[in-house]
C-alpha cells in the first residue's frame, strides 16, 4: 500500500508554498488509495515553537486536508535516531569532528552550490579500523563518513538525478556538538519506521535527497519513490517564506488558497465560485497528477 506523508518543521505558521506540497502529496497519496501521514518535524527544538504546531495542524484541517493515524513528532523519537547512530558507528560510518563553520572557512574550505562548506575531512581518522561498537562523542558533532557517495535515482517530476555526496559535500553532520540531531538522519529514519514509499515534498530539499540516498544505503533502508514539485515563488521572484506569506494564507478562505494551489499544481479548476472545500477535494483527486 503507498504511504505518503507531509512533514512540516514548526518555525512559522503554515504557508501556500507549504500547502501546495502538502496537498500534492495528500492527492497523490488519496489517488492511489494510500495512507497519507503528518510527521511534525521539530528535531531542530531551536527553532521550533508549539504555537506555530499547532497553527499548522489547524490550518490542514481547516482546508480539508485530514490525515491518517497520529501525528509523530520528532522531538519524541531520539532514542530511534541515538539507535541508528550506533548502527552507522558500529560499521565505521561515524566519527567525531571538533570543526566549527568559523574554522572551516578560516582554512580555506569551498561553498558548495547550496552555499555549504564542502567538508574535506580534517577530522577523518586515518584508519576507521577500531571503531566499531564505540561510543557516541559528547560535545563534538559525529560525522558521516562519505565511502560511496555516488548516487542515482529517478525523480517522477525533475526527472534522472545523479551526484556524489563526496564531492559536493563531503562527510556531513549527523549529530551537531549541542547533540542536536540533523535533518538528514531524521527524516531518513523517520520514513522508514513509518513505512514512507512515496515523498512528495518541495524542490527546495531536491538537492539534498543525495544525503538521504547514501544515508538509506548504509542503514538498509529501502530508497522511497521521490518526486519534488516546483516551489512557489512571490512577486518579487523569491521563494515564499513562512514571514512572507502566513498572514496572507491565514486571511483567506480555505477554498480560495485550495484553487491557488491546484493551479500551481497546473490542475485546471472547472468548478463554481461557491464550491465548498470538499468539492474542490473530489474534483482534484479526479484530475491531479504528478506529470
Amino acid at each position: 500500500m503507498v504511504r505518503g506523508r507531509f512533514a512540516p518543521t514548526p518555525s512559522g505558521p503554515l504557508h501556500m508554498g507549504s500547502l501546495v506540497a502538502a496537498l500534492a502529496s495528500y492527492l497523490d497519496a488519496r489517488r492511489r488509495g494510500g495512507l497519507w501521514l503528518v510527521r511534525i518535524e521539530d528535531v531542530d527544538t531551536t527553532r521550533c515553537k508549539i504555537e506555530f504546531e499547532k497553527a499548522i495542524l489547524l490550518e490542514l484541517e481547516r482546508h480539508g486536508l485530514f490525515w491518517d493515524g497520529e501525528v509523530v513528532r520528532q522531538s519524541k523519537r531520539s532514542e530511534f535516531y541515538v539507535d541508528a547512530l550506533l548502527t552507522l558507528a558500529h560499521q565505521n560510518f561515524l566519527y567525531s569532528c571538533s570543526c566549527t563553520r568559523l574554522s572551516l572557512q578560516h582554512r580555506g574550505c569551498e561553498f558548495n552550490a547550496l552555499g555549504e562548506l564542502v567538508y574535506p575531512g580534517f577530522c577523518r581518522p586515518k584508519s576507521v579500523a577500531g571503531g566499531r561498537g564505540r561510543a557516541l562523542s559528547s560535545g563534538f558533532a559525529e560525522r558521516f563518513l562519505v565511502e560511496m557517495g555516488d548516487f542515482e535515482f529517478l525523480d517522477e517530476i525533475a526527472g534522472f538525478q545523479f551526484g556524489s555526496v563526496a564531492k559536493d559535500v563531503g562527510d556531513f553532520v549527523v549529530r551537531r556538538a549541542d547533540g542536536c540531531f540533523s535533518y538528514h538522519l531524521a527524516v531518513v529514519v523517520d520514513d522508514f519506521l513509518q513505512g514512507i514509499n512515496r515523498v512528495v515534498r518541495g524542490a527546495d530539499i531536491l538537492p539534498l535527497t543525495g544525503r538521504h540516498m547514501v544515508l538509506q544505503r548504509a542503514l538498509g533502508f529501502a530508497h522511497p519513490q521521490y518526486a519534488h514539485i516546483p516551489l512557489v515563488f512571490g512577486e518579487d521572484g523569491r521563494k515564499l517564506s513562512k514571514s512572507d506569506s502566513a498572514r496572507a494564507l491565514s486571511e483567506t478562505s480555505a477554498p480560495e488558497n485550495l484553487k491557488q494551489a491546484l493551479a500551481h499544481l497546473g490542475v485546471p479548476i472547472r468548478l463554481s465560485d461557491h464550491a465548498s472545500i470538499d468539492d474542490i477535494l473530489r474534483f482534484a483527486q479526479m484530475h491531479y497528477t504528478l506529470s
